[in-house]
């Protein structure tokens, strides 16, 4: 997909600890109970991110980000988050991108990783 940005692991890690982004896991919920989750990242489903980010919808999380942080979205291997990334480029965001090969690469990255629970 020409029509997105996509990093790689250790630049999303860079913007990250400059506080210059905003990591959006759209993994489903039994991927981060299995697998941990990234710590500081924010957990959109990817069956809720058009809704959640759409400032129309009654279910738009503004709270949830800052707008003027660019948003890297992030999936299990890098796939789900690309067709994502396009989503919100087609609703209008533009400062977004996707990581390539998603959470596989980044806790190869130093990004610090913890349990999810159940609860």
């Amino acid at each position: 997909m020409n029509s997105i940005e996509t990093l790689d692991a250790s630049k999303a890690k860079e913007l990250f600890d400059k506080n210059e982004c905003t990591l959006i896991d759209i993994r489903d919920i039994r991927e981060l109970w299995n697998e941990g989750f990234i710590d500081g990242s924010l957990h959109i489903p990817r069956g809720m991110l058009e809704f959640w980010m759409d400032p129309d919808s009654p279910y738009y999380k503004k709270e949830k980000f800052d707008e003027n942080k660019k948003k890297i979205l992030f999936c299990a291997g890098g796939l789900r988050s690309a067709l994502a990334t396009k989503t919100l480029a087609d609703m209008g965001y533009k400062n977004i991108a996707h990581i390539e090969g998603g959470y596989q690469a980044m806790s190869q990255s130093g990004f610090d990783i913890s349990k999810k629970s159940k609860e």
